[in-house]
């Protein structure tokens, strides 16, 4: 593929294949202040939601692809429990495009391209780009724990960088004190909220990344959840950049970035 020019993916439209950037086309990035978690509802909301998403988990075969017993991975969940209390004062409410926590099976357990298919969108498993043959040698340039799973706290799908270029939108989340998603956390996101991918409103998980100026996002082609990339200096009015406040390790301190 040449340099400079994103091949065409999915049907024509937005949110179904990439377009490449107009030269002298140039979006400013939002000023706004990024807002904390939503506020948590109850304790016992928390609970739930963290024994519902990790069934999502279990339901989905990650212990088999991590090549665990499920009691592992529950075992695993059960030591964010206490900090995640503690973090998020005993509840949880997401918002659109928002959510308090993702629970995260991490990186070195489950290769990318076998996550992907384990999305789904209106009963559409999840696809993968044909250019991005080398997804699994990717790899994540923001600090994220090395426990077998973790919770992303303060996960914010990005709209407001929609239009705005990946490069500039990474600069802006950082002087927030916040930090990209990696594909694993962004595909997370999906497993847990899969109606946060929406028309017009799809991501890059910047949080990962290659040698060169590719950026991976998730978008909709084809009806589909879709994992392919960007170029780093192109901007699309339907993609934005997804990013979170911290990261809990089991049991740990929370990790920010």
């Amino acid at each position: 593929m040449q340099s400079g020019v994103r091949a065409r993916e999915g049907n024509p439209g937005p949110g179904s294949h990439v377009e490449p950037a107009l030269p002298d086309e140039r979006n400013s990035v939002p000023a706004a202040t990024s807002p904390s978690p939503t506020p948590p509802a109850t304790r016992d909301d928390l609970d739930a939601e963290i024994d519902r998403q990790t069934a999502v988990l279990l339901g989905l075969g990650y212990p088999r692809l991590a090549g665990i017993p499920e009691r592992e991975l529950r075992t695993d969940v059960e030591h964010l429990r206490e900090p995640l209390r503690a973090r998020l004062a005993g509840g949880a409410a997401p918002a659109p495009g928002h959510a308090p926590f993702v629970l995260v099976v991490g990186g070195s357990a489950v290769a990318i391209s076998a996550r992907v298919p384990l999305l789904t969108l209106g009963g559409r498993v999840g696809t993968l780009s044909r250019h991005f043959a080398d997804v699994d040698d990717f790899a994540p340039v923001v600090t994220v724990p090395g426990s077998r799973v973790y919770a992303v706290v303060g996960v914010e799908r990005g709209e407001e960088f929609c239009g705005v270029r990946p490069a500039e939108a990474a600069a802006t989340i950082a002087e927030r004190g916040r930090s990209m998603l990696t594909m694993e956390e962004g595909i997370a996101f999906l497993h847990a909220y899969p109606e946060a991918l929406e028309k017009n409103r799809c991501f890059h998980t910047g949080g990962s990344r290659g040698t060169d100026r590719r950026v991976p996002a998730l978008w909709i082609s084809d009806r589909s959840p879709h994992l392919g990339w960007c170029w780093e200096n192109n901007h699309h009015t339907w993609l934005g950049v997804a990013s979170a406040e911290s990261r809990i390790p089991d049991g740990a301190a929370p990790v920010s970035h």
